[in-house]
């Protein structure tokens, strides 16, 4: 039976041609089919494990930057990849060695050794995704503006504490380091008041209900700031936007404190600190309608801030408005007849000390920067 062109034998006439051509370096090819094969083994045995070893160790140093990263990105992820060829793809630098920092399942220290302390050398370490507690911690600290980026993009990295406190103030100035912890859904949404005002409506909702329950855990004094009104209305009345924020400030116990509530990205914060000063409605919608021309015209304006003085009592929007403005309100105390819950973070029980908890995760190898 004569064969079909399918089974015919495929022709190499042309790989001989290359193979005898000595002005063509032939080892970049040589590596990567042999990486191709030996990631295709279905099983990878100590003798194919050291004869790849063997192989490719003699050929890496000498093949371009290009195959190198090609090379590393298919061979990162496998656990029988010898350590000693992930080490020499991690001193090549440049993408081979990001490859192997984000993609191998294990980094030892010969591997962070190898890899040195390149330019965005961090970076990559933050996109891992089997960060542990303490070196976010260490990462969190760098102030680098990529590692931050990384960390924050990184559903894996386990943000918390002074780490996650430290993302979110930077994240104030930088919009797309907000844009990124505002789209996770694993942080709490109180922890992420500072950036309320960047937030979407239906993450705007869950940061106001996390500051209401943080609020209801603290003792509550009677209201004492319903004199403001008259001062606020007053200012409003006459158009004079910069006495008016001022008297604010002075009102919430913040004095010399930057609203800027009329500009269109920011005019909620106007509707947060009237309801945080205790201001009646009524003087609030006056507010609304007199202070700016450009939030009178506009119904749905005016209706919305509304609804939001309407959505929260006088101590929920004290504390959201004291998260975005990076501020803190002259300090409350409480007094013998205001009701001090038994069980929140201002009761005087005694507790026991806290104990280190445990790592969700092993750390992975501390490095030591090296000082330029």
């Amino acid at each position: 039976m004569a064969r079909s062109a399918a089974d015919a034998p495929p022709d190499l006439s042309g790989l001989l041609d290359l193979a005898r051509d000595r002005r063509l370096d032939m080892k970049p090819v040589l590596l990567r089919v042999q990486t191709d094969l030996f990631r295709a083994a279905p099983v990878r045995d100590v003798a194919t494990i050291r004869a790849f070893e063997a192989l490719a160790c003699g050929l890496i140093p000498t093949v371009d930057a290009a195959t190198a990263e090609i090379v590393a990105q298919k061979l990162a992820p496998l656990p029988d990849t010898p350590q000693s060829v992930l080490a020499l793809l991690a001193a090549q630098g440049g993408g081979a060695r990001d490859a192997v920092l984000a993609g191998s399942p294990v980094l030892t220290t010969a591997l962070l050794e190898a890899a040195g302390s390149g330019p965005g050398l961090d970076a990559v370490l933050a996109r891992r995704p089997d960060l542990g507690r303490a070196l976010v911690e260490d990462l969190s600290l760098r102030g680098d503006p990529e590692v931050d980026l990384s960390l924050a993009g990184n559903p894996g990295a386990p943000l918390a504490g002074p780490a996650l406190e430290r993302l979110v103030e930077r994240a104030r100035r930088r919009p797309d380091l907000a844009a990124l912890l505002l789209t996770r859904d694993d942080l709490p949404a109180v922890d992420l008041a500072p950036l309320y005002l960047q937030a979407e409506p239906e993450r705007r909702t869950a940061i106001r209900q996390g500051v209401a329950a943080r609020a209801a855990l603290r003792p509550q004094g009677r209201a004492g700031m319903r004199a403001a009104g008259a001062a606020l209305t007053a200012f409003a009345g006459r158009g004079e936007p910069e006495r008016f924020e001022a008297a604010l400030g002075e009102a919430l116990g913040m004095p010399g404190a930057c609203f800027r509530a009329t500009e269109p990205e920011r005019r909620d914060l106007l509707a947060l600190a009237l309801r945080a000063a205790d201001l009646a409605e009524e003087e609030a919608v006056f507010i609304f309608l007199r202070l700016d021309p450009s939030i009178a015209r506009s119904v749905d304006a005016v209706f919305g801030l509304t609804r939001l003085f309407r959505s929260m009592d006088a101590a929920t929007a004290r504390d959201l408005v004291a998260s975005i403005l990076g501020g803190e309100p002259t300090a409350r105390s409480a007094t013998p007849d205001q009701h001090r819950p038994a069980h929140g973070p201002a009761s005087p029980r005694l507790r026991p000390a806290a104990t280190a908890a445990p790592a969700l995760r092993p750390t992975l190898p501390e490095r030591t920067r090296k000082t330029r």
